[in-house]
């Protein structure tokens, strides 16, 4: 068995959907990265073993109102890191 974190699953899934739909924003890895671990510093952790603990943390993320929180965070990150990137360019 291994420890997951569902919410690193849902920001990685709204970074790909955020970066799909802006040009400005880096994609290098470093970047992305770096938005996921502003973004998930600010948003609760939903850790799960089990299968069973999956759906339930997915049942979870699926309200809007954890999506939309998910979304607000991650965009958040995106801008911080495209204003001040840590990588050479």
């Amino acid at each position: 068995m291994e420890l997951h974190n569902y919410t690193e699953t849902v920001v990685k899934e709204v970074l790909n959907e955020i970066l799909s739909k802006r040009d400005n924003i880096c994609k290098c890895e470093k970047c992305r990265l770096d938005i996921m671990a502003i973004a998930l510093n600010n948003l609760p952790a939903q850790y799960y073993v089990s299968r069973k603990g999956e759906v339930f943390s997915k049942l979870l993320a699926s309200y809007m109102e954890t999506r939309t929180r998910v979304v607000t965070e991650v965009t958040k990150a995106a801008i911080q890191v495209e204003r001040m990137p840590h990588h050479q360019q």
